[in-house]
């Protein structure tokens, strides 16, 4: 039976290693969804990161834009692991694409998936009111994002200093 559960937290909170052990905990071999584009070196840095720490316990399957392919692809493979959310709303809004839509379109997706799926966001709603437009329409994109997922979603946990808090 399949189960949607996302991870939430604010930067370096630990979500993806409580993800990662979620998602290995669901099943074997798992399916890493990776989001991210390596834009710069920091990033690049990141990815790689990501990737040792995950070994080889892990397919991954890199889809920046595609969500709801990627799932559909993926499905029957075992437990998959989104990460991360916000990552693939920074890519749909930098292609110009309509997030709302493709937020919708993962929303409808979810609940027909027949492995469980493991969503990585961000919690953006904790900190300062950003001072531009653009940082102020990502931030109210993502908590409107975040909230979807979350209503979707059969479980809800928030990472705090490497520890999960499940809210749901």
């Amino acid at each position: 039976m399949s189960k949607t559960i996302l991870i939430t937290g604010g930067a370096r909170s630990g979500k993806s290693g409580i993800a990662e052990t979620m998602a290995l905990s669901l099943g074997r071999p798992a399916v890493y969804i990776a989001t991210a584009e390596a834009r710069d070196a920091g990033m690049a840095a990141r990815i790689a990161e990501h990737r040792t720490r995950r070994g080889t316990e892990w397919e991954t399957h890199a889809e920046p834009r595609d969500l709801v392919g990627a799932l559909a692809a993926t499905d029957g493979s075992g437990p998959r692991l989104v990460d991360c959310l916000t990552l693939w709303l920074t890519n749909i809004m930098l292609a110009g694409e309509d997030w709302r839509a493709a937020g919708q379109a993962l929303v409808a997706a979810l609940p027909g998936q027949r492995d469980p799926v493991v969503i990585v966001t961000n919690e953006v709603g904790s900190g300062i009111v950003p001072d531009n437009a653009l940082a102020r329409e990502f931030r109210d994109a993502a908590g409107l994002l975040n909230q979807w997922i979350a209503a979707a979603a059969d479980e809800v946990h928030l990472a705090v200093a490497g520890l999960p808090l499940k809210v749901k």
